[in-house]
């Protein structure tokens, strides 16, 4: 029989919540086991963040490079090597996990243990290591940091026929053909871009009857616009039905709101559909945890289970899927065991940045959701065309849109579908942390020609 192996801490999973609380723990004197049953770094390192943006940034030298001559530069034929960009992909990741996991071997209280975690009681974790032995792991404190992984929905033929998800796609060593997207969110967004970058043939089919349906319909036209220019090919309110193999071929067989049907030949298939929680092999009823019906770990605002001494931080919690919720849920438990005990994610402002290009910058309220509230708010609106700064870098695509309260002047929401929108987004999520009004922005000097300039603008535009 295995005999118990105890710690002050068990941490199952190395992302962005649970690397840095195992140093935070180890710095505080506490015995850490943290459990990786992969490499160190978690989903954003090892096959979300790191390697997508990076990918992404090959994908635009390719576009500026194909657009040279707009700016009198003259280049000939443009061609993408994939196994270059995979190995620059590959280099990076390398280096980012090397580092994580040399962070975590410093300190004397850590051990590291590679294996699958699974709980065997409240108390409990039992490893299966990579060498097929079994380790059993005790603590007292224990951090559930798993994650998500991609969703496969019970399509009919689509295991048959084989497809790509989000982290086998960045391992292909040639770009496809035509690459059908099924699934048109963030992720299937980005990758069809890039890929459509790359210099494949790009189709996207989304179920939704138009793209990003949390953001306003203004954004969302003018995104679908943009990428549209761009090459890609969307069949909207497409519910993909079936999957075949047609010789060399894949055709997904696809039902219409409208009671009609397609099909959509291509030679690749990437499954965009969705992440699921990393909860069914941890065997949660062991420790008793309570789930919610898409499987998330339910916590409260402390990010506490309902199991004394057990809490979920980043993805497996259900909270936004962000790497930087994640880490804030670790500054959460942190400032709760180590500091003043009164730390909640309750009412945190969470910012976030869809990485097409342009990039779509978004923080607190859109016009929609400020109008379903009942509140009283004025709209501001800048085409990205009257930008002096994006028409220097010719990159006029798109605008500028903030939400503020009427009465306060208060900035309530902000959507910046434009270039570098996510570091525009960022200048006013800062206003608005520091609640200052809008007028301080639109009365603000600025250095000339920056991005962060047009914010002056922009509110200049209020309407009435």
């Amino acid at each position: 029989m295995t005999r118990a192996e105890s710690f002050d801490a068990i941490i199952l999973g190395t992302g962005q919540a649970g690397k840095p609380l195992t140093g935070a723990l180890a710095k505080a004197g506490w015995r850490v086991a943290i459990v990786e049953r992969d490499r160190v770094g978690g989903t954003c390192v090892i096959s979300g963040c790191t390697p997508t943006k990076t990918m992404v940034a090959s994908a635009r030298v390719a576009y500026l490079a194909r657009r040279a001559a707009d700016y009198g530069v003259l280049t000939g034929p443009v061609t993408v090597d994939q196994s270059v960009v995979r190995k620059r992909k590959r280099d990076i990741v390398d280096a980012w996990s090397s580092g994580s996991r040399k962070g975590l071997e410093k300190h004397d209280t850590v051990e590291l243990i590679f294996g699958h975690g699974s709980f065997r009681g409240p108390r409990e974790v039992e490893v299966q290591t990579p060498e097929g032995g079994t380790r059993l792991l005790t603590a007292e404190h224990i951090f559930v940091n798993t994650g998500t992984r991609t969703n496969t929905p019970p399509i009919p033929g689509l295991a048959e026929t084989g497809f790509l998800d989000s982290t086998s796609i960045m391992e292909l060593d040639e770009t496809p053909e035509h690459l059908v997207v099924v699934g048109g969110g963030f992720i299937g967004l980005e990758f069809g871009q890039m890929f459509r970058r790359f210099g494949a043939q790009v189709t996207i089919l989304e179920a939704a009857p138009r793209l990003v349906p949390r953001e306003d319909e203004d954004i969302a036209k003018a995104l679908l616009e943009i990428l549209s220019e761009d090459g890609i090919t969307f069949q909207m309110s497409a519910t993909v039905t079936s999957v075949e193999r047609d010789g060399e071929e894949v055709v997904v067989h696809w039902a219409g709101s409208d009671g009609g049907s397609g099909s959509t030949r291509g030679s690749h298939i990437l499954l965009a559909a969705g992440r699921v929680p990393a909860t069914d092999t941890l065997n949660p009823r062991a420790a008793g945890l309570a789930l919610t019906e898409r499987g998330f770990i339910q916590v409260n605002d402390r990010l506490e289970t309902n199991v004394p001494g057990i809490w979920a931080l980043g993805d497996v919690n259900g909270g936004p899927p962000f790497t930087h919720v994640a880490y804030d849920d670790f500054r959460v438990v942190r400032e709760n065991l180590l500091g003043s005990g009164e730390a909640s994610r309750e009412d945190r402002m969470v910012p976030y940045t869809l990485f097409t290009d342009p990039q779509l910058g978004r923080v607190g309220l859109t016009e929609t959701e400020a109008r379903k509230r009942g509140l009283d708010i004025r709209v501001a609106r800048l085409p990205m065309s009257r930008v002096a700064r994006a028409i220097e870098m010719d990159e006029t695509r798109g605008l500028m849109k903030a939400v503020v309260d009427a009465a306060t002047h208060r900035i309530l929401g902000v959507a910046i579908l434009g270039v570098e929108g996510g570091e525009i987004m960022s200048v006013l999520q800062v206003a608005m942390m520091g609640d200052l009004p809008y007028t301080a922005i639109r009365d603000g000097v600025f250095a000339h020609p920056t991005l962060a300039e047009s914010l002056n603008n922009l509110f200049l535009a209020m309407d009435g």
